[in-house]
């Protein structure tokens, strides 16, 4: 896979690296510096690798390896119910990297996987969040339900998520751009939460949104519940 940006290289593992194009001589020096395999091109060569904002550089890596259930970390869990833009999901990679959650699960199926736009979006930080596919959302649910999880889905027709008590272990669920959560998932949700929104606005995007009711799932003083 081809993933492209400074940060993304600086961020990356260097045991993920195959190797780098660049047209950047200081990106050459930080490959010379940490021991990874660097070629000079040119920006031309670059342009006909990808149509991305690429800032010089391109790393050729090994392709994700994607999480399973039992490898999900953490009280507070997310899951995508078949979102299908990737600047969506690498934003939502990000804003759970920044509020320090460890898991985001994903359908196989009729989903967006991390792409070279992914990991971009996600500025490097998809690092730092495990990816887990998973081939059936409802019985995923399901285990976490007995595992003591609650779980929020997010829904135009919710309660506003303001009012909502969020102790405890809990999944927010996220629902597709343009069909919000599918019924099945609504209907295995303990709780619908929504967003009020003003001005005959019709909806977030699905990345502001994730971002919003992330943080709600913090408590007074700050801290994780």
């Amino acid at each position: 896979m081809l993933v492209y940006g400074i940060n993304v290289l600086k961020k990356k593992k260097k045991s993920d690296i195959k190797k780098v194009f660049t047209s950047r001589s200081e990106v050459e020096n930080y490959c010379n510096t940490n021991n990874i395999k660097c070629i000079k091109v040119t920006n031309d060569y670059l342009n006909k690798l990808t149509k991305g904002n690429h800032q010089g550089v391109i790393i050729e890596v090994n392709d994700y390896n994607y999480y399973n259930f039992n490898d999900i970390e953490g009280e507070f869990i997310v899951i995508l119910d078949h979102i299908e833009d990737p600047h969506n999901f690498g934003a939502i990679i990000r804003t759970c990297a920044a509020a320090g959650i460890k898991s985001i699960i994903i359908p196989k199926d009729r989903s967006v996987k991390v792409t070279d736009t992914v990991v971009k979006t996600s500025a490097g930080t998809i690092n730092k969040v495990k990816i887990i596919m998973v081939s059936n959302l409802i019985d995923c649910i399901k285990k976490l339900k007995k595992l003591n999880y609650y779980i929020y889905g997010a829904d135009a027709d919710g309660d506003n998520y303001q009012n909502i008590d969020y102790s405890g272990k809990k999944v927010l669920i996220i629902g597709n751009e343009g069909k919000g959560i599918s019924p099945l998932v609504k209907k295995n949700c303990d709780f619908l939460i929504s967003i009020p929104l003003k001005n005959n606005v019709e909806s977030l995007n699905a990345s502001v949104a994730a971002g919003i009711l992330i943080y709600a799932g913090f408590n007074d003083d700050g801290k994780r519940l």
